[in-house]
């Protein structure tokens, strides 16, 4: 076990310098960058555990744990709304923060009080340490702030899909997806015997996977996250390609009042009307074709028509 969370544990302070070097670059998403961090120091802990020699190192090691776990679930949602189109007033994240603390700090009595565990001893199994654990009367606060985080990102998800928010529904159903792995990988270390904890790996997949989601849609970014010199470009490019204008304003009017183009998909745009083959776009920008197509897909999602043909049937 202590070779697997080692393991887990090493991979997981790869994913920090991969945000710097892929994400940060193009956009700014803290939630994210907090999400590596926490299940950086989540897979730290489980290490420590497994490599205990007494159950005093073996508490401090799961109280390493627990800093990070409480904070996980906090970026995941923060994550998932944010990428399903919904923000929240800062007293929220007050609240949301204020929650975590407390219940760090119900876990961070073990040792002195009994509220979380009521005993603890040590065992090895092929030479890794894993704790045994009593539980306390206020065990069950951890279960229930667990839950209400996985029915806040369900209903997140499912609110997205079913109301069509600023973002594509492929998108949600995959943030959905991710919970419900999430869930059920959860249930199945609850209902288990076994010492090895799942959420080890359980956290760091899902980690890799919020890492490609926001890899693949960089470009792709809400109203609320485009500043407002995009904005103003986006009214120059109407203006001052005269010869487009009148073309563009038409596409533009297909916006829902909730959405707008990126400057990625405005380039698309801008191609298009040109009068460009998705390959002449790709080797103007100097990206792949298949990049070109991917970007195509996400602008006519966003204006709601099924291909080129419709947009292009708007000037005949």
């Amino acid at each position: 076990m202590a070779i697997a969370y080692g393991i887990i544990f090493a991979l997981s302070l790869i994913m920090p310098p991969l945000y710097f070097a892929f994400i940060r670059k193009k956009q700014n998403e803290p939630w994210l960058l907090g999400l590596f961090l926490c299940v950086c120091v989540v897979t730290f802990g489980y290490f420590l555990v497994s490599i205990s020699k007494t159950v005093e190192l073996a508490l401090w090691a799961n109280k390493i744990t627990y800093l990070g776990q409480v904070f996980v679930p906090m970026c995941m949602f923060m994550i998932i709304s944010k990428l399903c189109g919904y923000t929240y007033k800062k007293w929220v994240l007050g609240v949301l923060i204020g929650l975590a603390v407390i219940m760090y700090a119900i876990v961070f009595t073990t040792g002195w009080l009994d509220w979380y565990y009521t005993n603890v001893t040590l065992e090895f199994e092929n030479g890794s340490a894993y704790l045994v654990k009593e539980y306390g009367i206020l065990h069950p606060t951890n279960l229930i702030y667990i839950v209400a985080y996985f029915v806040a990102m369900l209903v997140v998800c499912i609110t997205s899909l079913v109301k069509k928010k600023d973002a594509s529904q492929k998108l949600a159903g995959f943030m959905l997806a991710i919970v419900l792995g999430n869930v059920g990988m959860w249930i199945v270390g609850k209902i288990t015997t076994w010492n090895f904890e799942l959420l080890a790996a359980t956290f760091y997949m899902s980690v890799l996977a919020y890492f490609f989601v926001y890899l693949l849609l960089q470009d792709y970014i809400r109203k609320v996250d485009v500043p407002a010199s995009t904005m103003e470009k986006t009214r120059v490019i109407v203006l001052d390609s005269i010869p487009k204008a009148e073309r563009l304003e038409r596409v533009l009017k297909l916006l829902p009042a909730d959405k707008t183009l990126t400057a990625r998909q405005m380039e698309m745009l801008d191609g298009l009307l040109d009068g460009k083959s998705q390959k002449e776009i790709a080797a103007d920008l100097h990206i792949s074709e298949s990049t070109v197509k991917w970007h195509f897909g996400i602008l006519y999602t966003t204006l709601n028509v099924s291909g080129k043909d419709e947009i292009l049937a708007l000037f005949k």
